[in-house]
């Protein structure tokens, strides 16, 4: 029964979703922690836009656009002192603000300054805010925001289709039981849990035909908890499992060339003392290491191939709808440019007053 998709089609195009040439403003993953040592340098490619990366003495980790305002000499040449970097071609030296601060053939160096990008570390991974002030914290599993956690970097990967297409196939009810073969009618509510961060959790119960489920009513009546937190349309984090028992999953996607994506999985559960709780902890990242193994495995065939257009909205796809809206209510960035974009149907307003727009699928 098409119930959607009269309304879905009276929707405008999608200006940010599946867009190869916009992203959201917000935190991005850049390389895990573990790959970057104190005093040392490395260039990256984020989002389109070649930057630099170094770690100072003091441990803190800074990014600066890629090329020396001098000459162009790309930074990643040149070598870090204490919580400076050094060019490689004049010697030109800036601090972790981005400041000039010395010119060896200058008594006194020039008054200017590279572009730095707010950087910080989370999850074992190092992040950079794609605007000048962050608006937002670095994204939390919403369970553990006040908990230390211990994380397993699981994989990267690499697609054929858009960050957002690989995001809603956690929230895509229909795959989750043909290709799955979850035992359940998969019902979605959804929360918003600020404008760049969405919540949606399934309200119906496991049936009790599954032998694992079977297994687990021996010693647990309660609902199965299955919960996907979306951040910037491009981080998805899944909490599953039975309240004693959360096992939580982050796959963190962002844009590459030709609107394909590049991504990484994150697995994590609340830190534990002492070394039966480290113990236990190994345990926990195993099972989750194997539940994302399940869920991702089955899914890579198709996302390589797909060329997704929701054509024909029903209403099982309603989630789905509903996490497009809210991806277009955010603020969008230039690939390659990072500069906000511009659309005649939403610059007009300011951007608190777009994100109070009410859609019709919501």
């Amino acid at each position: 029964m098409n119930l959607n998709s009269q309304t879905f089609s009276s929707i405008r195009k999608p200006k940010i979703f599946n867009n190869p040439e916009r992203f959201i403003e917000g935190w991005y993953w850049v390389i895990p922690s573990q790959n970057l040592r104190v005093g040392e340098v490395k260039p990256v490619t984020i989002l389109g836009k070649e930057l630099v990366i170094y770690r100072g003495k003091d441990k803190k980790v800074v990014t600066f656009d890629a090329y020396c305002p001098h000459m162009g000499a790309h930074l990643a040449e040149g070598k870090v002192e204490g919580n400076a970097l050094r060019c490689f071609f004049h010697h030109w030296k800036f601090d972790a603000e981005g400041m000039c601060i010395n010119i060896p053939c200058l008594d006194t160096p020039p008054s200017l300054q590279l572009q730095t990008w707010p950087t910080a570390e989370k999850y074992g991974m190092i992040w950079v805010w794609t605007g000048e002030i962050p608006q937002q914290p670095l994204p939390f599993v919403p369970e553990l925001e006040q908990k230390e956690c211990d994380v397993a970097i699981h994989s990267h990967f690499s697609l054929n289709c858009h960050p957002n297409v690989v995001m809603i196939n956690a929230i895509d009810a229909q795959h989750l039981n043909t290709v799955h073969k979850l035992p359940l009618e998969i019902i979605f509510e959804k929360h918003e849990l600020n404008e760049n961060a969405i919540i949606f959790s399934n309200t119906t119960p496991i049936k009790d035909n599954f032998s694992l489920i079977k297994l687990i009513r021996l010693f647990y009546k309660n609902v199965i908890t299955y919960s996907i937190c979306y951040w910037y349309g491009s981080i998805g984090i899944v909490t599953l499992g039975p309240d004693f028992f959360h096992v939580h999953m982050m796959v963190a996607v962002r844009l590459y060339k030709g609107g394909k994506t590049e991504g990484q999985v994150l697995l994590m559960t609340k830190k534990r003392k002492g070394i039966f709780g480290w113990l236990y902890n190994r345990v926990v990242l195993w099972l989750t290491k194997i539940t994302a193994k399940y869920f991702l495995m089955g899914d890579i065939k198709i996302l390589q191939t797909i060329q997704f257009d929701l054509k024909t909205p029903i209403k099982a796809d309603h989630s789905i709808m509903q996490f497009i809206n809210h991806v277009d209510k955010q603020q969008s960035l230039m690939w390659g440019t990072w500069k906000e974009a511009r659309s005649h149907d939403i610059e007009s307003k300011p951007k608190r007053e777009r994100w109070q727009d009410t859609m019709s699928n919501d």
